[in-house]
């Protein structure tokens, strides 16, 4: 698996068009919490792009941006090294951590529920 490593400001920037699914440099600091320069946001997307995980197509006299790497991707990548340096590789110890947190609501949990069981069910 590629491991994909995103610094805050980056990530915050792939969130916005993992969302939209592509954007402008002006829709990516709409949707960013923190109140950026545009040139501050361009660097991040020129960034990204340098390193592969975005792609850009002209737009009029803008350009838009899309998003190389699929968000399910990079989660795998990211979930992938807290296993490792939080739960010293316990996937179990990791859900425990995920389950006990009290503001997951019953539907949430039952979905879970739903697709262990699924899991469970492949394996027999």
């Amino acid at each position: 698996m590629t491991d994909y490593h995103f610094p805050p400001r980056e990530l915050a920037v792939m969130s916005v068009l993992w969302r939209l699914g592509s954007a402008t440099v002006a829709d990516v600091r709409e949707g960013l919490d923190e109140d950026l320069a545009y040139t501050s946001v361009l660097s991040a997307l020129q960034t990204l792009e340098d390193k592969g995980y975005v792609r850009h197509e002209p737009e009029g006299r803008a350009y838009r941006y899309f998003p190389t790497v699929a968000a399910d991707r990079a989660g795998r990548s990211a979930i992938s090294r807290i296993r490792e340096a939080i739960f010293q590789g316990s996937a179990e110890r990791m859900f425990a951590q995920l389950v006990s947190d009290r503001r997951l609501s019953r539907e949430e949990l039952e979905r879970m529920r739903a697709l262990l069981a699924e899991r469970l069910g492949d394996e027999t």
